[in-house]
C-alpha cells in the first residue's frame, strides 16, 4: 500500500466493525482506521491502489447529519454504509472514479466491494473500540 501524507488514525488492536442481524454477529472487518482529521476525511481513500479485504476506514461524526462521499481519485470500487444511532440508513456500492452518494449518518464506513452485500437498512453496525 503507498504511503499517506495525512494518514487515518490507526486503531489500536482488536477494533472490529461488526454486523448485527436476525440475532448474530458477523465482522466485517478487523483492520480499522478511523479518519479522525478534516484533512484525512477530505482524502478518505484517494490514491491508494488497494485496500485489504477485512479493512474498513471509518468516518465518525458527533451528530447525524447529511454526509456525502465522492470516488474522485479513488482507483477501486467500495461498499459504503451510512449509520445512525447503530442503525443502516443506507449502502451503496460506489464505482470507481465516478462514483457519488450520500446519506443521513453519525458514521460512515468504506469497506471493499462486497464486503456490506448482506448489510441492509436497518440491520445495526457498529464499531468496537
Amino acid at each position: 500500500m503507498p504511503e499517506r501524507s495525512s494518514p487515518p488514525v490507526a486503531t489500536p488492536g482488536g477494533m472490529r466493525v461488526l454486523h448485527e442481524r436476525d440475532g448474530g454477529d458477523r465482522v466485517l472487518a478487523t483492520d480499522v482506521d478511523v479518519a479522525a482529521s478534516t484533512v484525512a476525511r477530505a482524502r478518505g481513500l484517494m490514491f491508494r491502489r488497494s485496500i485489504p479485504d477485512d479493512y474498513a476506514l471509518v468516518f465518525e461524526f458527533d451528530s447525524v447529519g447529511s454526509r456525502s462521499l465522492h470516488m474522485l481519485f479513488v482507483l477501486f470500487s467500495i461498499d459504503a454504509v451510512w449509520i445512525a444511532d447503530g442503525e443502516v440508513t443506507r449502502t451503496e456500492t460506489l464505482s470507481a472514479w465516478t462514483g457519488f452518494a450520500g446519506g443521513e449518518a453519525d458514521l460512515v464506513i468504506e469497506l471493499p466491494a462486497g464486503a456490506a452485500e448482506a448489510v441492509s437498512v436497518g440491520d445495526r453496525v457498529s464499531v468496537t473500540h
